[in-house]
């Protein structure tokens, strides 16, 4: 399929499928919606390496993901990708683990021009080391909010989320509530067990329990509940993922207890297990938050002068069985 003929699909002129194939600002909506339908409904590939030559742009991003086995990580890629082939861009993925040697490997694809520009989704805490390793190249932070610093981020609001689902669990009864969290080099750690340790002072609860889990998967998920389970168990459990909550039901439930007449139990993130396995949760936009890192990211590489951007998504309480 040539250029000739997406401009024949979409009624428009080869210049305007050309404009558009280079991002440029200067066409219509309605005609650049025309565009991007022909080359959806044709399946057309633009040649990149003559866009590169003629734009001196790869049209590749780097996206650099902490753990892409976590559905929420995978959700928010995909959001990523979404918006990113809107604007003629593909992705390069690099599980880099928030392991800095693993990510010094990805970012040597800026130096030798391969990407335009990354979006990085590491530990808060690595910032610093990757901001050396970055330099001046276009760069958003996603899911980790910053409420300082020069790069630009995505994310929502952790402690009021957190807080929400804590006072819940308090206002339902709930006076025995525990965490389960995760590494505290991640911000969205230190943030959700903020907001849950500001909750039972104000709530003025007498018990305090938090359990870091290994790995955010079902298993880490259950060996966190079982040690809670071992000394004055707790009547309600507040976990910072989905998976983390449901390797906490099933610890409950061979432990012979009942969610939620023992045990209520809330998570994070509102994937998609959450639905199947009927928890409540904290839903994040997810694929949202993909698609603004993008919208930012293409700013950062059309304007690199542009101020720094901090987002503030919304979150969602969905109140489910597990509660």
């Amino acid at each position: 399929m040539s250029i000739q003929k997406i401009a024949q699909l979409a009624g428009v002129s080869v210049a305007t499928v050309s404009r558009v194939l280079n991002n440029s600002d200067t066409v219509k909506a309605k005609n650049r919606e025309r565009v991007l339908q022909a080359i959806k409904e044709s399946n057309y590939q633009p040649n990149l390496l003559a866009r590169q030559l003629r734009t001196a742009r790869s049209y590749m991003i780097l996206v650099m993901v902490s753990n892409i086995a976590n559905p929420f990580c995978a959700e928010v890629v995909k959001g990523i990708e979404e918006e990113a082939e809107k604007n003629g861009y593909r992705i390069l993925l690099c599980n880099s683990g928030s392991d800095i040697e693993r990510s010094r490997s990805g970012l040597s694809l800026l130096s030798g021009k391969i990407v335009d520009g990354i979006i990085t989704m590491d530990a808060f805490s690595k910032l610093p080391e990757l901001a050396a390793l970055i330099g001046s190249a276009p760069w958003v932070q996603c899911a980790e909010y910053a409420d300082a610093g020069a790069v630009s981020c995505v994310g929502i609001n952790d402690v009021d989320a957190s807080q929400h689902a804590v006072s819940q669990l308090a206002e339902g009864g709930r006076r025995r509530i525990a965490m389960i969290n995760h590494d505290l080099s991640y911000k969205y750690a230190r943030l959700r067990e903020r907001g849950y340790k500001s909750v039972v002072h104000l709530k003025g609860l007498d018990y305090q329990a938090v359990e870091y889990a290994s790995d955010l998967c079902s298993r880490a998920g259950m060996a966190a509940m079982q040690k809670l389970l071992e000394e004055n168990p707790p009547d309600a459990v507040f976990a910072v993922s989905d998976t983390l909550a449901a390797g906490a039901l099933r610890a409950i439930q061979q432990a012979g207890l009942r969610v939620p007449e023992d045990i209520a139990v809330v998570g994070f993130d509102g994937t998609e297990l959450a639905d199947m396995i009927s928890l409540t949760t904290i839903e994040q936009p997810s694929r949202d938050i993909g698609r603004k890192a993008v919208d930012l990211l293409m700013n950062k590489i059309d304007s690199p002068d542009a101020p720094t951007e901090r987002v503030m998504m919304d979150w969602r309480y969905i109140s489910r069985a597990s509660t």
